[in-house]
């Protein structure tokens, strides 16, 4: 064997392409093996890794190397770059893939449900593929459609909103207020109201579904999409409304169903296009709900009251096809007669009484009591309360009724004069106020005035709310009766004698009091004298002795110099005493003492003669100075 080698070793070989070839991959394969001659050409080896066995056993010409056809067959597939997204053909299809053909060397698999939103998919079909990976490990083509229709898909979608496709769309989920819609690999919205043209009770069953849309809103910003599947409904339906409501007629009668109930009417369906019963015309009666008289889903009998062609509106009416409750009202009911209802409906200016089913009466909050002082309807009636009321007024035509509920009562100012004499004394209620006076109430329907001058004697009153306050029980006394008006003066300070009749007695002109400095205006200051009544200082009675002014809550001695009983006014002076000494000690002062002197004893007799009428009330102070006075004048 070792000499065959040898042999071979010193001949010289002329080495063909595939000689050479199959020499250099023993060699390499064996090195220790095999003795490869020595002398040979270095163009003439051919490795056998290198040797083309297709090209030798199909008789291709030796001068066609595998690189060659290599390079032929890559030339005439489709050249493809991972994450480039190409056109395919669906050539298979299983119960959990689709298989695509690129025009690659292979084809390529794609799970099933990325397709689901078109279940329609069939072979041959085009579908756009993304190229995740050209060959894997197992020599796979790697596609995704999914992928390359979420890089497709926002172009798709701003092209089918733009030419105003119909898209298809696979339901995923609910979610609130409507629907998830995957619609090519975008998750778009599809609002609860865009289902369908009727309410949709259950959405639940439209999960999982493929559907038809429309899309008929993209923010751009925030990449949202609004679907729309009734979008596609009523474009139908507009065709059937318009040759429907083409054939109606006011007045005609027909079957409907009813659609929605809503707290201002029910919707009907009248076999594609819907009309409204609006609440006032479901029943003649008041209601509350609409469902007291309809319910879901049932069958009725409307007519068309009203509808407008343009709009595809339809007025309907239910209470219509029912006689009128008016009907039916006696027709010996007169204004006068008493009649009984229950409250069904109560507002700020009266009530509603139905006194037979769809039959009602107003009355009015003016009728509901004899007081002049309107109150809220709800002070007097409840929804609910059974009443008895007299009929006011009677309008069959219009289909009006006034009545009221203070006519079955007696008038109070039937018998005003009797029960509220002038002169006689009541309590009463305090019920407003305003500038000149106080209101107050007798008794229900029976209100009088008392004005601001008649509230005291002796206070100054700005406002009657110093007096007395709201709700308080005020005694007054009858001054005068306007039974025509129905009006009543009262007075309040005529519980007591006028205590200025007493006061003209006391503060005569001259006389010092002392007086206490309550307030100063621009001519002078308001004295607050004995007994709780005020006089008044001018300023240059205010002066001192020393030439100073009196300040406020000081506490002088002050002279008389004016009293007016029917004015109710007194004027002061303090500077005037120290004036009157001046002139005392000139003996000027001696005459006016005199005279004021017989001013004072005619002043005496006046009040002796009229003790049996004068009456003091409380004032105990004024009637023990009388008594003094009369001890004095006796001596």
């Amino acid at each position: 064997m070792n000499e065959e080698i040898k042999n071979i070793e010193n001949e010289e070989v002329i080495e063909t392409p595939v000689v050479k070839e199959t020499a250099e991959s023993f060699k390499e394969e064996a090195p220790e093996a095999v003795a490869v001659p020595k002398k040979r050409r270095s163009n003439a080896s051919i490795a056998p890794e290198k040797f083309d066995w297709d090209a030798f056993e199909n008789n291709v010409p030796a001068s066609e190397s595998k690189e060659e056809l290599e390079q032929k067959y890559s030339e005439s597939l489709s050249k493809i770059a991972e994450n480039e997204v190409i056109e395919g053909t669906v050539t298979g299809l299983t119960q959990k893939e689709v298989i695509v053909n690129v025009g690659y060397k292979s084809e390529g698999v794609i799970q099933r449900n990325e397709f689901r939103y078109n279940p329609d998919l069939k072979v041959g079909d085009k579908v756009d593929v993304l190229v995740e990976n050209p060959e894997d490990k197992k020599g796979q083509l790697i596609l995704s459609h999914k992928k390359a229709c979420s890089l497709k898909s926002w172009d798709r979608v701003n092209e089918a909103f733009e030419k105003n496709e119909i898209v298809k769309g696979f339901i995923k989920a609910r979610t609130k207020g409507g629907m998830i819609v995957d619609v090519f690999g975008i998750e778009a919205f599809l609002p609860g109201s865009q289902i369908d043209v009727k309410p949709i009770r259950d959405y639940d069953v439209y999960v999982e579904k493929t559907m038809e849309f429309k899309v008929v809103k993209i923010n751009q910003e925030f990449r949202n999409v609004v679907l729309s599947h009734k979008a596609l409904i009523e474009a139908e339906l507009e065709a059937q409304k318009s040759a429907i409501i083409a054939k109606l007629e006011k007045g005609q009668v027909l079957e409907g169903t009813v659609k929605n109930i809503t707290s201002y009417g029910v919707f009907v369906d009248l076999g594609g296009v819907d009309g409204l019963i609006h609440i006032t015309d479901l029943s003649w009666g008041r209601i509350g709900n609409p469902e007291e008289v309809v319910k879901l889903d049932e069958k009725i009998n409307v007519v068309i009251l009203d509808f407008d062609e343009e709009k595809k509106r339809i007025a309907l009416g239910l209470k219509q096809l029912q006689a009128h409750p008016w009907d039916a009202l006696n027709p010996d009911l007169k204004v006068g007669d008493t009649v009984k209802g229950k409250v069904v409906v109560i507002t700020d200016y009266g009530a509603f009484v139905e006194i037979q089913p769809g039959i009602e009466g107003l009355i009015h909050v003016s009728e509901m009591s004899w007081s002049s002082h309107l109150r809220s309807a709800q002070d007097f009636l409840k929804i609910g309360q059974e009443v008895e009321a007299q009929v006011l007024t009677l309008d069959r035509d219009e289909h009006k009724m006034s009545l009221g509920i203070k006519q079955l009562k007696p008038d109070p100012w039937a018998t005003i004069k009797e029960k509220y004499p002038v002169g006689s004394r009541h309590t009463a209620i305090v019920r407003n106020f305003t500038n000149f006076g106080v209101f107050v109430e007798l008794e229900e329907g029976v209100d009088g005035l008392v004005h601001v001058s008649d509230l005291s004697w002796t206070k100054k009153i700005k406002h009657p709310s110093e007096f007395t306050s709201l709700g308080e029980k005020f005694e007054v006394v009858v001054l005068d009766i306007d039974e025509d008006n129905r009006r009543l003066s009262l007075g309040h300070k005529q519980l007591e004698d006028n205590p200025w009749d007493t006061f003209e007695t006391v503060f005569t002109q001259g006389s010092i009091h002392e007086g206490t400095i309550v307030s100063f205006n621009d001519k002078g200051a308001t004295v607050a004298l004995q007994y709780g009544i005020e006089g008044f200082a001018p300023t240059k009675g205010l002066v001192k002795e020393d030439g100073t002014t009196a300040k406020a809550d000081e506490k002088l001695d002050f002279k008389v110099v004016e009293f007016n009983k029917s004015s109710k006014k007194i004027i002061l002076s303090h500077t005037r005493i120290a004036e009157d000494k001046k002139r005392a000690e000139a003996g000027e002062i001696l005459k006016e003492k005199e005279a004021e002197a017989e001013s004072t004893k005619k002043a005496i007799k006046k009040v002796k003669a009229s003790v049996e009428k004068t009456t003091l009330g409380d004032i105990d102070a004024l009637a023990d100075l009388k008594k003094e006075m009369e001890k004095g004048e006796n001596n």
